[in-house]
């Protein structure tokens, strides 16, 4: 897979994750948020794992799994944090600060872990992201600053730029799909008891089970193996700050299905991430290119 193919693959899996907001609009209002992430990450994770093993698929001898584990409960604590801190502080915070936090951590994490200095088109890209998705839910009614909900927003910022970090070192082990399969069924785990003290009132409805379905399979399996095949391909960072264009997805699905308005404002924030996006996809991959050849002839 070339740079640009793996950087719109990336592209296509924040996406998918863009259509979960709609999705739920569709579902029982009585089906609590954190019983949806769990049950999403149980249809994802445990419905592929078993598909790979009737198949034979897939073999746990010589798996990385500390890799794994600390990704797995990465991504269960991002869907934690996310869905505590938006019932605290709403989703408009709640959103703005955990997606726009995770791509600042992601390029943290790779400067102190990896040593590897952010290039000048991702920190260009990012800063006309974060301030778009800034922008585009700055027009929200009835925001409210709870200074729990914005510290469990910035750590499911920081839960998702680790879980990609980890699973770009798990990808260079394994395959995408066994990697998805294992890890969110570790995700799934964790999150589990929620079922048991969370409202599932609906979720047994022809709109909860579709909803489910659906949520599970392609805005979580199937997303997160596209993300994870981009992912192979490019750095942490970069991926973390193309998962923007979850929000922008969002955004534009509310305005043409759910029929919510967006105003003159939010859409400057479109055209911004829109933008970051587009340097990121175009320019990255050359910077990216360039920077692995230096390396090799050891400039």
């Amino acid at each position: 897979m070339s740079k640009k193919l793996a950087y719109v693959a990336v592209l296509i899996g924040a996406i998918l994750w863009g259509t979960t907001g709609t999705a739920q609009t569709f579902m029982p209002s009585t089906i609590a948020p954190l019983t949806i992430a769990s049950t999403r990450l149980a249809v994802g994770g445990f419905t592929l794992l078993l598909a790979l093993l009737l198949m034979k698929k897939i073999s746990v001898r010589g798996w990385p799994w500390k890799l794994t584990i600390i990704a797995g409960l990465a991504m269960a604590l991002f869907q934690f944090c996310f869905f505590s801190s938006v019932r605290l502080t709403g989703v408009a915070i709640g959103t703005v600060v955990a997606i726009g936090s995770a791509p600042i951590f992601s390029g943290i994490l790779e400067w102190v872990l990896l040593k590897k200095k952010p290039t000048k088109n991702w920190m260009i890209a990012t800063v006309l992201s974060i301030v778009g998705c800034i922008l585009l839910f700055s027009d929200k009614e009835g925001m409210v600053v709870n200074p729990l909900g914005v510290v469990l927003s910035l750590g499911a910022g920081l839960m998702f730029a680790v879980y990609t970090l980890f699973n770009k070192k798990m990808l260079k082990q394994v395959d995408a799909v066994p990697a998805v399969a294992i890890t969110f069924s570790i995700s799934a785990a964790v999150l589990l008891p929620f079922l048991f003290t969370s409202s599932k009132e609906g979720i047994l409805t022809v709109p909860g089970i579709v909803g489910t379905l659906y949520l599970g399979i392609a805005a979580t399996s199937i997303a997160y193996i596209i993300f994870s095949f981009g992912l192979q391909r490019i750095s942490s960072s970069s991926a973390v700050t193309l998962s923007l264009a979850e929000p922008l997805t969002a955004a534009v699905l509310s305005f043409f299905v759910v029929g919510e308005r967006l105003a003159f404002v939010s859409w400057i924030g479109v055209a911004l991430l829109l933008g970051g996006i587009v340097v990121l996809t175009f320019g990255g991959s050359k910077e990216e290119k360039e920077m692995e050849m230096k390396a090799e002839i050891g400039m």
